[in-house]
């Protein structure tokens, strides 16, 4: 059976040149840190899904102002196979209102320094280099 790939938005959002990321609670990236982020939606926009999935998974609103990057993630099970491939489009975003709170599939959000995030926090791949992207 052949899967077509599955759309997904990223919130990459900024404040004083920090990110916010998640550590996500679900397969693909289990435990890993990364931007909050999901399934683009039937009839959603790319910035309207950032936008949702920022709030869903971090109780924070954001208003997406640009598309940063496109990215392949490619999901294999331990025998190689592939499970999902998902298209990851990163969306920058501009902070709004609200009370920072790990919500639906995240463990944890916390606001990371952009210019060193730590080797000690597990990253998603491409968080670093996209969170440097993301700065002015």
């Amino acid at each position: 059976m052949t899967q077509a790939p599955i759309a997904a938005a990223l919130a990459v959002l900024v404040r004083d040149r920090q990110v916010l990321l998640v550590r996500r609670a679900n397969p693909p990236d289990q435990g890993l840190w990364g931007f909050p982020g999901g399934r683009i939606e039937r009839g959603e926009t790319v910035f309207a899904a950032a936008e949702r999935e920022l709030a869903e998974e971090t109780g924070l609103a954001g208003t997406a102002i640009r598309l940063l990057d496109a990215l392949d993630l490619l999901d294999h099970a331990p025998d190689g196979t592939l499970r999902h491939h998902f298209i990851l489009l990163a969306v920058l975003c501009t902070p709004g209102s609200g009370l920072l709170r790990a919500a639906d599939d995240a463990l944890d959000a916390r606001w990371f320094d952009a210019d060193a995030l730590a080797d000690d926090v597990r990253l998603s791949r491409d968080v670093a280099r996209l969170a440097r992207a993301a700065l002015p």
